[in-house]
């Protein structure tokens, strides 16, 4: 049977993930390590055979996507497709807060994000019960158009979260004990069936000179 191989990656460093503030669907740059990492890991796939290259719609990972695109011109389209359906979680009333601040002005809601209620959501934003569904539903789209082929998704630390959890078969209230760096390259199998695992959280190709990527969604 016929498959989609994807290259998973998160967006390179903001100063908002040095902050511990919580992005979600705000349109937030990188930062100057964000913008190296995004040429590392674009001239770590420099020699992939790539067919298309998609990415969330929102700066830090469309910068990211450009990076890689511009060092894979020679293998793939030059061009980044953006799909809002690889956004990251909506946090509704929760954006723009850092860690502290919720915890101090809504504990409660801090309580119910931090144990992965499924059916909690932000006022205004989503649950991850409703993200994990646009996640699945983007991911079937796309990559049933490629198959054979091998394609680029870049998002966010909650969409790799997703799609770790959709190839491993784990629940998406389930602790998790997985890494979600910035940049990281996650190698995934699509068929019709779903997802399956190949590799996850390859950073070999930063070195010491910078700190290791940040992890913004640890809970």
């Amino acid at each position: 049977m016929e498959a989609t191989r994807i290259l998973a990656i998160r967006h390179g460093e903001t100063a908002w993930n040095v902050d511990t503030r919580i992005q979600g669907q705000l349109d937030i740059g990188l930062n100057p390590t964000g913008h190296w990492q995004a040429q590392r890991v674009g001239l770590a796939l420099a020699h992939e055979p790539v067919a298309a290259i998609y990415s969330s719609d929102l700066s830090r990972a469309f910068e990211t996507a450009q990076a890689i695109a511009r060092a894979n011109a020679a293998h793939a389209a030059r061009s980044v497709t953006p799909h809002t359906g690889l956004r990251e979680r909506h946090f509704g009333h929760l954006q723009g807060q850092t860690w502290e601040q919720i915890e101090t002005g809504w504990p409660q809601d801090a309580q119910l994000w931090r144990g992965r209620d499924p059916h909690w959501s932000p006022e205004g934003g989503e649950s991850l019960t409703v993200l994990r569904e646009r996640i699945a539903r983007c991911v079937h789209e796309l990559a049933s158009q490629h198959l054979g082929e091998q394609i680029v998704l870049v998002a966010h630390g909650g969409v790799m979260d997703v799609l770790y959890r959709l190839a491993t078969n784990q629940a998406i209230d389930a602790p998790r004990t997985w890494h979600l760096g910035n940049a990281a390259i996650n190698r995934l199998l699509w068929t019709p069936q779903g997802l399956s695992l190949v590799g996850w959280g390859d950073v070999s190709h930063f070195d010491d000179a910078h700190d290791a990527p940040r992890d913004e969604t640890t809970t």
